[in-house]
């Protein structure tokens, strides 16, 4: 075949598969662009608009709104909110982990039951499953009667309607979201891996340390990012289980949008949430990155 005919046959090729190519990525670019790129668009718009009186927006670009978050009060709420989602976060990868790696020690017929009734609480509303938790953690719950059943506490703890109930509430939801990333991590590990690290003479602790950990941090950091920015932007757990006495960032957003009717700063306070997870996507990229470089 002549040189000019390869290079024909060649490029033809490569226009094909580049063709084949975006066909298949418009559905996902037309997804993005309606349901993440237009509306962030209009948020930034309103961000530098200005409540009506009664309402409404005002077509006065200005920058008050920006100015407006920086107080102190919002700042408070800001960090509030940051500290009870990273705790929430902590608990999960504490939890999440050890679960996961049980799970892929087990056969495979019981590791599809576990994973099943692992997002089986998903099957029910997530507002239904927060109102039990009033029921498990009030002074006459179900938790108090038991520890004073068994004698470890001689009053009620006052757990309901404080931060400590909004992580259990939060960690209680956003928990499998941690656990399905890992394990998925823990099943790509190619086991011939720890096996040649005990054949050269590491110990199980070792292996565990030196190649599923590292190999598995990937899985942790994605859970990490499903577990904390939907902790942060949570409004209803904070609402039920806080008593409204714990504010944090989704309560404003909810409150600035639907009932203060105050969209610009609203859309400020969203524009927050947008960047901490742009932000969290560029860590765990980098960090994949590295992990994938070693």
């Amino acid at each position: 075949m002549a040189p000019s005919m390869k290079k024909a046959v060649s490029d033809a090729v490569t226009r094909r598969a580049l063709l084949s190519r975006l066909v298949f990525s418009v559905p996902g670019f037309a997804y993005i662009a309606v349901f993440m790129l237009i509306p962030i668009t209009y948020i930034f718009v309103y961000s530098f608009l200005q409540r009506g009186t009664y309402g409404g927006i005002v077509t006065n670009f200005n920058l008050d709104n920006y100015v407006r978050a920086l107080d102190s009060l919002y700042i408070k709420v800001l960090f509030n909110s940051i500290g009870i989602a990273l705790a929430t976060t902590i608990l999960a990868v504490a939890i999440g982990f050890p679960v996961a790696y049980a799970i892929t020690l087990l056969p495979k017929k019981w590791q599809s039951l576990m994973l099943i009734l692992i997002v089986l609480p998903f099957w029910t509303n997530f507002l239904i499953r927060t109102y039990a938790w009033i029921v498990l953690l009030n002074s006459e719950g179900i938790m108090n009667k038991a520890l004073m059943g068994i004698g470890l506490i001689s009053s009620p703890l006052e757990v309901l309607y404080t931060p400590g109930a909004v992580v259990i509430g939060l960690l209680y939801g956003y928990l499998p979201l941690m656990i399905l990333p890992i394990y998925s991590a823990l099943e790509r590990i190619d086991p011939t891996l720890r096996e040649a690290a005990i054949n050269l003479g590491a110990t199980r602790r070792e292996s565990f340390f030196q190649i599923t950990l590292p190999l598995s941090l990937s899985g942790a950091m994605v859970g990490s990012i499903f577990v904390f920015v939907p902790s942060v932007g949570n409004f209803i757990v904070p609402e039920l289980l806080g008593g409204g006495k714990t504010v944090m960032v989704g309560n404003l957003i909810r409150d600035q949008f639907l009932k203060a009717r105050d969209w610009p700063f609203g859309s400020v306070l969203a524009l927050v949430l947008v960047a901490m997870l742009v932000g969290l996507f560029a860590i765990q990229a980098k960090v994949s990155r590295k992990v994938s470089g070693a």
